[in-house]
């Protein structure tokens, strides 16, 4: 693989980025989900039992510990971890120097801490996925704030292909889990028939989506197969352009689940690793700028390498057409396929590559560090050799152990393969496991709501008469409202509320709590259904009466002329699904002390010291904000300044590349070297 020195820049910009977008969405919703009047109460999740702060840190790694010593309560601690990671990650997104091993290690460490006391808000896979990432970021990035020098370092190919790794595992899985669930609408290829309007937070594209011909979302399916399974393998081929073209495949589907669906930063993480299968050679022809090559072998090497990219495409398509049974009916102007395969051959198909694939990665990473080892070995200078030879040493073995303890995750696709690997390989994943550093992966397992889309409505009333139903801002609800663009942040209640209507509601302990809240009118929880609480309808007065209803949702159809209908939903009523409740109902009194949710103690009060005055001042000032609004509007400011100070080193730089061209017209004039292509960078990348 050529120089990665600008994609490796770009990725860990884009992790700055992202950091930011979870972090301060986050942030936004820690009151109504873990204050003390919240949903789900972080302190009851650290039980302070007079044990040492090392043994506790043990049992549960979070920096919430030290709360108490620092004189703050759990929900003070939680806002106090969220702000100072969104000012880090903000930081490092607006300074290069800060995009900094020691900095990726605490904004790990805070979300982390985080995700300890997280409960079922916090456990989902894209929240996995940024804590896997981040902790790969700290072997990615360079030690600027130690060493002073964003130098090229001769290992970083190898720390950089443990993110190339990472996306494999991610995209393979995710391809697998779909069929392995012997799912009938994957099986069928009629997935996406039910997809857009089922999933959790749908955008306004996917109603349109919902509209195409079944053929198309059949064929989609099949693409998405493709992509997910078969394309993965091009990620560990040593030929570039077989990589360039597997990068655009998925950058292809990502950016049509964003436009179709609202899965806050988990797409644009995707993209951010995406950025591993790219060379600087690539990025310079973005930017159309043209560098000097050196030819790579002769001729016949290269005519060679042409052919065998040709073939291995047209064994994709003629594999894709053959699996698939693809067949293209010109009179109709349609194209038909199904699923050729069966579930026992594709079981066999899993049997037969996945350890092959793993020697796959063991071999693509062997050449990484065969690679960097002799970049070592020609580095100018005893002392320097020294240095980058035991800089290699330490962090191939820390890739070798990455890529070892991955092997356990990434196996659960076949049992055969899983229980092949060696015990201790698997005691090694177990005790690093708490601190989510690799993980499993597997996405939309199976298409839920294909009978039509399950649906949770809350009602409430003051009179047991009249009934008001109660809106959250984003989940579907008002059959006229329509779908909402949200990325990249998550609302934690409305996707719960999603997976709450999927079964009954003691499934859901916590909607037992929201309702609770709700019927005392606590405004943390209220500004979860609405910031604008003045969109609420019990903002006044909290009802004295609630339930809840299940319903089944589906995308209205176009009318004859092709327009858009006046509504975007319709709904049928299907059962109850939470009878109705007051405050002091037998029911819900019962229903609160069976899943623990009710205080046995009330809350320490925080010292009113001046962090918690700050931090009562900072929530002050983003209350009643859009969380979208605050997201977008904080990444532009800083992206546009990330482009300016660009600009203006860019224009900085051209009198120097003017002498430099001069000086190389003289053969003693000074030579290039690496470090100069990671100077020529910093105009190219913020």
């Amino acid at each position: 693989m050529g120089q990665i020195i600008l994609p490796r820049r770009m990725f860990l910009w884009c992790m700055s980025v992202i950091y930011m977008f979870a972090f301060v969405s986050l942030y936004l919703q820690v009151p109504g989900l873990y204050g003390n009047e919240g949903l789900l109460p972080a302190r009851w999740q650290l039980r302070y039992s007079g044990k040492p702060l090392w043994d506790q840190l043990l049992s549960s790694p979070t920096l919430l510990w030290l709360g108490p010593r620092l004189g703050l309560d759990t929900h003070t601690a939680m806002e106090l971890l969220c702000l100072l990671g969104a000012a880090l990650s903000l930081a490092a997104t607006l300074v290069e120097a800060l995009r900094d091993s020691l900095v990726f290690f605490c904004l790990w460490l805070l979300y982390l801490s985080m995700y300890q006391v997280g409960q079922v808000f916090l456990y989902f896979q894209w929240d996995s996925l940024l804590l896997e990432t981040g902790f790969l970021c700290v072997l990615v990035a360079p030690l600027t704030l130690l060493r002073g020098s964003r130098a090229v370092r001769q290992h970083d190919g190898v720390t950089f292909w443990l993110i190339r790794w990472l996306l494999f595992r991610l995209m393979f899985a995710s391809g697998v889990v779909k069929l392995t669930s012997r799912c009938p609408t994957w099986w069928g290829l009629t997935a996406l028939t039910y997809h857009y309007e089922t999933q959790c937070i749908p955008t306004p594209l996917a109603w349109y989506a919902h509209q195409l011909p079944v053929w198309w979302h059949k064929l989609s399916v099949a693409g998405t197969f493709v992509i997910e399974i078969a394309a993965p393998f091009l990620f560990l081929c040593p030929l570039r352009r077989l990589r360039l073209g597997a990068f655009y495949m998925q950058v292809l589907l990502q950016v049509l689940i964003v436009l179709s669906g609202n899965y806050n930063f988990f797409n644009l993480l995707t993209l951010a690793l995406c950025l591993s299968l790219l060379d600087d050679q690539h990025v310079h022809f973005w930017l159309r700028k043209t560098r000097k090559t050196v030819p790579n072998g002769s001729d016949f090497s290269s005519w060679l390498t042409y052919m065998v990219e040709l073939v291995v495409w047209a064994l994709l398509v003629f594999g894709a057409i053959l699996l698939f049974d693809v067949q293209i009916d010109w009179e109709k102007q349609s194209v038909s396929c199904r699923t050729a395969f069966t579930y026992h051959q594709f079981n066999q198909f899993l049997k037969t590559v996945t350890i092959p694939s793993i020697w796959l990665g063991v071999l693509s990473l062997t050449w990484e560090m065969i690679t960097a080892m002799f970049r070592c070995a020609c580095v100018h200078g005893f002392l320097k050799r020294f240095w980058g030879t035991l800089q290699w040493t330490m962090f191939s073995a820390a890739a070798a152990a990455m890529f070892t303890l991955s092997l356990v995750p990434f196996t659960y696709v076949e049992y055969d393969s899983n229980a092949s690997l060696w015990p201790a390989v698997r005691q090694a994943h177990q005790a690093a496991n708490r601190y989510q550093l690799v993980n499993s992966y597997g996405l939309f397992r199976r298409m839920t709501g294909v009978g039509g889309r399950p649906e949770v409505v809350i009602e409430g009333s003051n009179d047991r008469v009249t009934w008001t139903e109660i809106e959250f801002m984003y989940k579907p609800g008002n059959m006229s409202a329509a779908p909402v663009a949200v990325t990249p942040h998550q609302p934690r209640l409305d996707w719960q509320m999603w997976f709450a209507a999927l079964g009954p509601h003691g499934q859901a302990p916590w909607f037992t709590s929201l309702l609770y809240r709700l019927l005392q009118g606590k405004m943390d929880v209220i500004e979860l259904l609405q910031a604008d609480v003045s969109r609420y309808p019990f903002h006044q007065q909290p009802p004295v009466y609630l339930r809840a209803h299940r319903y089944k949702y589906w995308f209205t159809e176009p009318k004859e002329d092709g327009s858009h209908p006046q509504r975007w939903w319709r709904r049928v009523y299907v059962e109850e699904f939470y009878p109705t409740v007051h405050l002091g109902d037998a029911f819900l009194e019962s229903m609160l002390t069976q899943h623990g949710l009710k205080d046995k103690s009330p809350p320490r009060r925080a010292p009113d010291a001046p962090v918690t005055q700050a931090l009562r001042w900072v929530r002050a000032q983003v209350r009643g904000l859009p969380a979208p609004l605050l997201l977008w509007s904080l990444f532009v400011s800083s992206a546009t300044l990330c482009l300016l100070r660009a600009l203006q080193g860019s224009g900085h730089k051209q009198p120097a590349e003017e002498e430099s061209s001069a000086a190389k017209v003289n053969p003693q004039g000074p030579k290039e070297t690496s470090t100069d292509w990671a100077g020529d960078g910093n105009a190219l990348t913020p």
